[in-house]
């Protein structure tokens, strides 16, 4: 399910000098995925934190997208030092450049200032503190997308109930309707067997014109189908009150439901019932595409 969650923590010993917080904020953006994937964004000068958000993560999350983006405030990297093995070897390159294109030339150390990432963090936290504090963000940020998810997640129930309170309607209809057809097929057989009585003369039997509409109803009848389908909207209802991880379950009961949706379609030889299984199946795939928003 869509959200959005931000978080924050402090780190032990903050400086809240000047509003100044030393502090980690994590935000997380969660768009819908058949399966899991993590995406971790931290500052560049300390790359090796993604994997250490992306496991804490993992063992937070089951299903969807998740980009997470992690923001350091304050001093909560340690004081910008320089990467002097960087900054050696960049002007080691300047000078070989140097005596190569033009020997004897002055090469400026303010050209160093344009080198990226020569600024390093000297992080003066312990590691195993910081892990702490990301997790306690990641744990902020977790609720705050929960609580997002929990209003969205009542709204999609409201409208899967609603929708599955129209399936139930259509299938009352049907099931209605149903005898009807029977009903309509034996006149129509009647009269046809009227109408060659007089223009033949031949009287055909009366047990066999029931023998026809006995093989009709049986061939049309749906009452397997439409038992099986109330059983599917029962289990699916429940599962909506579940606490567990449903979607996969949820979607293997919605194709079901079309499948005997299919088959009360192919069985139909009345228009009534056809336009009735034809807004059945709709109502069917308009849950299936809702039901992809729920883990």
């Amino acid at each position: 399910m869509t959200g959005f969650g931000v978080g924050e923590a402090l780190l032990p010993n903050a400086n809240t000098a000047h509003g100044c917080a030393d502090k980690v904020s994590i935000e997380i953006r969660a768009v819908n995925h058949r399966f899991l994937d993590v995406r971790v964004r931290v500052p560049p000068q300390v790359p090796d934190l993604a994997s250490v958000v992306e496991s804490l993560a993992r063992e937070r999350l089951s299903r969807g997208r998740f980009d997470i983006g992690v923001r350091f405030d304050g001093a909560v990297l340690g004081a910008m030092v320089i990467d002097r093995d960087r900054a050696r070897s960049v002007f080691a390159a300047l000078q070989a450049l140097r005596d190569e294109l033009a020997p004897n030339a002055e090469v400026p150390l303010s050209l160093l200032g344009a080198v990226p990432d020569l600024f390093v963090p000297s992080l003066e936290r312990d590691s195993r503190g910081l892990s702490a504090v990301l997790a306690a963000a990641l744990d902020a940020s977790l609720k705050s997308l929960d609580a997002m998810r929990v209003r969205e997640g009542s709204a999609l129930v409201d409208d899967l109930l609603r929708r599955l309170a129209t399936i139930r309607r259509l299938m009352q209809a049907i099931s209605e309707r149903a005898p009807h057809v029977v009903d309509s097929y034996k006149k129509r057989l009647k009269e046809r067997a009227e109408r060659l009585r007089v223009a033949t003369d031949i009287e055909l039997d009366a047990g066999r014109l029931e023998q026809e509409v006995a093989l009709f109803a049986d061939r049309i009848d749906i009452a397997e189908e439409v038992t099986r389908l109330e059983s599917h909207c029962t289990h699916f209802e429940s599962l909506l009150t579940s606490t567990e991880a449903v979607g996969r379950r949820l979607d293997f009961l919605l194709q079901e439901m079309a499948r005997e949706a299919n088959t009360i379609g192919a069985k139909s030889q009345d228009v009534a019932v056809a336009h009735a299984v034809v807004d059945l199946k709709a109502e069917i795939e308009r849950m299936r595409e809702q039901s992809q928003n729920v883990e």
